[in-house]
């Protein structure tokens, strides 16, 4: 059973239904009134979630109007769940082997300091996005955040959620454990609004790409096509003396065919523009024990303590933060004032004063000239 098929099972199942799963990847459903009408089924039908559906079923899947209809049924309920999960936490066997793998430092050194057992709070945020163009894409992606260290969890996640289920969830923390703070509800949409848009553009960019293409193969079409009648215009007004009618003729013709051409060139371009929406849909807070690392960062005379956590469910120690972008996983090099770790692209020079400066120190403008970040993130709807 897919997982979207065993969600679908239970929730209908909690709302009265009698299920029973079929083959291939199906159910078969005697639903109540209250959720033939939520859903949009008859009192007794078949559902398909797989490639191949079984005989006599209608298709369920994650395109919109079957989210739409199991948020009809949820409502509020699931946006926001909680687990406290106690995991065995040995010492960390081999710590600067995980480090070398982990950590990739282009202009500063680091030193380890401790590594010592503590409890973490991480924040999993699940987020619906929809590109649309000429054609539609719409799926679900995800951030976690390690509210204690601020690290971003990409490869961490990927382990860890797989092995919720096969944890307890404890009803309350032990004794004595203290979690991070929640960050105030800014900080956290700040985050967002940098990280997902370039985990979005990255998880489009083949759609992105596809739409570039086709685009390229219209434009020339549309040139070639108008600029053969825009050269037969002038040809003919050359073949006539200046002044005669024709001339003028051919000559209204040939601009008319440039003003043709922009105008189709620009609904061309309209058609083919790419506008991603992301909207929130869940939110999971993971509160667990960990490994936690403390380094010292040393960049020319300056130093910082920074932490870094091993989740021993994922067996996997998380990355270093962006703390401009918070992009993926990467190299990291540190800033000369606050030793700000960053891609080292959020070091480079100004695009108009060439004078290099931290994007994490000044996020909105160079403090020089006030140009704006080359490469600035790009306008979206969040």
């Amino acid at each position: 059973m897919n997982r979207l098929q065993a969600f679908a099972a239970d929730l209908f199942q909690r709302e009265g239904a009698l299920v029973e799963e079929i083959e291939p990847e199906g159910l078969e459903v005697l639903a109540p009134p209250h959720l033939q009408q939520a859903v949009g089924i008859p009192d007794l039908c078949r559902l398909g979630f797989g490639a191949t559906l079984p005989e006599g079923a209608r298709r369920a899947g994650i395109e919109a109007d079957w989210l739409a209809r199991f948020a009809g049924i949820l409502g509020e309920r699931g946006r926001v769940a909680r687990r406290v999960l106690i995991p065995p936490n040995p010492p960390l066997a081999d710590v600067e082997r995980a480090l070398e793998h982990a950590v990739s430092l282009v202009n500063a050194t680091y030193r380890l300091r401790s590594v010592s057992e503590a409890w973490t709070r991480y924040l999993v945020l699940d987020f619906r996005f929809i590109a649309l163009s000429d054609e539609k894409r719409e799926a679900l992606t995800r951030l976690g955040i390690n509210l204690g260290t601020g690290a971003m969890l990409d490869g961490v996640l990927e382990r860890l959620l797989p092995r919720l289920d096969l944890q307890p969830n404890e009803a309350a923390l032990p004794e004595g454990v203290v979690l991070p703070p929640l960050w105030p509800r800014q900080r956290i949409i700040d985050l967002v609004e940098r990280a997902l848009r370039a985990r979005l553009a990255s998880q489009i960019e083949a759609f992105a790409s596809s739409l570039e293409r086709r685009l390229g193969r219209d434009e020339t079409r549309l040139y070639d096509y108008h600029n053969r009648l825009y050269q037969d215009a002038l040809r003919r007004a050359a073949g006539v003396a200046e002044g005669e009618d024709k001339h003028r003729r051919e000559q209204q013709r040939a601009a008319s065919v440039e003003r043709e051409f922009r105008a189709r060139l620009a609904d061309l371009r309209h058609k083919y523009a790419l506008r991603v929406t992301a909207e929130w849909v869940q939110t999971l807070e993971i509160a667990m024990p960990v490994q936690r690392i403390e380094l010292l960062l040393r960049r020319r005379k300056g130093e910082r303590v920074l932490h870094l956590d091993w989740n021993p469910l994922a067996r996997r120690l998380e990355p270093l933060p962006c703390e401009y972008s918070y992009g993926e996983a990467g190299a990291r090099a540190a800033c000369d004032g606050a030793l700000h770790l960053v891609r080292p692209s959020g070091l480079e020079p100004c695009p108009r004063c060439r004078k290099g400066y931290c994007r994490a120190c000044h996020p909105e403008r160079c403090p020089k000239c006030g140009q704006a970040p080359d490469g600035a993130l790009p306008e979206a709807a969040v």
